[in-house]
């Protein structure tokens, strides 16, 4: 970390680089909100938040906070070290079709057992997700997921030349 400047964090705030590798499942009661196509398709209260060092959060809803039909099946897969084997979803608000936009994990490791078929969505491919009704800024890079809020200081991975943190 010697060429990389952290930030400090304030008062409510905490830094990326204070969070673990592996990474920890934390639970979150945040006000979350997805909207898509003009839509909410996923609003609640429960949720679990992946916090990994470098990252900013990654949120993971109850499939159960998406409006019915808004979930797709998607192709494809990925693994996980830490967490296992993702599926993909395309996120569907009327004509608007996010695709591979979201994924989760039917069997998940057992230290992240919690997230069993929990929905984790790109907010880059979102129209807005909000926390607590703070608009989130969605990590760079297309291949992470995060969740940029005022709550969190990075720097953040994802960004031109943070390949190799």
């Amino acid at each position: 970390m010697s060429r990389i400047k952290r930030e400090v964090p304030g008062p409510g705030q905490e830094s990326v680089w204070d969070y673990p590798r592996p990474p920890l499942l934390r639970v979150g009661h945040e006000s979350i909100e997805i909207e898509l196509g003009g839509q909410v398709v996923a609003r609640t209260t429960t949720s679990w938040q992946v916090l990994e060092t470098s990252h900013p959060p990654t949120y993971y809803l109850p499939r159960a906070a998406f409006a019915p039909g808004t979930l797709r099946p998607a192709a494809g897969h990925t693994v996980c070290e830490w967490k296992g084997r993702a599926s993909y979803v395309d996120v569907v608000a009327g004509e608007v079709v996010a695709a591979r936009a979201g994924w989760f994990y039917p069997d998940p490791t057992p230290a992240f057992a919690a997230l069993r078929d929990a929905i984790a969505v790109m907010p880059a491919g979102m129209d807005r997700c909000t926390v607590d009704g703070e608009l989130v800024r969605a990590q760079e890079g297309g291949f992470y997921g995060g969740w940029i809020t005022d709550r969190v200081v990075g720097p953040f991975k994802g960004s031109p030349g943070s390949w190799g943190w």
